[in-house]
């Protein structure tokens, strides 16, 4: 199995160590804390808040997944230059909407071409 990268894994001095590489890969999500059952709500993951990715052709953010729990919501492949390509740098950033019927404990698993997997903090959506 692969190994899956987590900001919240490592210490206190490793994180301030790392802090760039581990911003750049690390995906975070921006949600609503309360939504409505049966209604659209939208769910941004973007890679990095301080730190942008690069984007060359052996090195990339190649695709974004989101989960509540252990169930798949939604997932988008990306293709080296979506952010501007021969080392450029940006944000992988993707918006998806989701229709919750019941509380979402929300998760993004994201991929880099060199780095491997890397996982953000839990969101969680409350739903009435």
């Amino acid at each position: 199995m692969a190994t899956i990268n987590a900001y919240q894994a490592l210490d206190a001095s490793e994180k301030e160590a790392k802090k760039d590489y581990i911003d750049r890969h690390s995906p975070f999500i921006t949600v609503a804390n309360n939504a409505k059952a049966g209604e659209k709500l939208p769910v941004n993951v973007r890679l990095g808040k301080d730190y942008s990715h690069p984007d060359d052709a052996d090195h990339y953010i190649a695709e974004i997944k989101l989960f509540d729990g252990e169930t798949l919501l939604a997932s988008a492949a990306l293709m080296t230059g979506v952010n501007g390509g021969q080392g450029a740098k940006g944000q992988a950033e993707v918006t998806f909407f989701v229709v919750p019927q019941k509380k979402m404990s929300l998760t993004a698993v994201a991929y880099c071409t060199k780095h491997g997997l890397w996982q953000s903090d839990p969101a969680v959506v409350l739903v009435g």
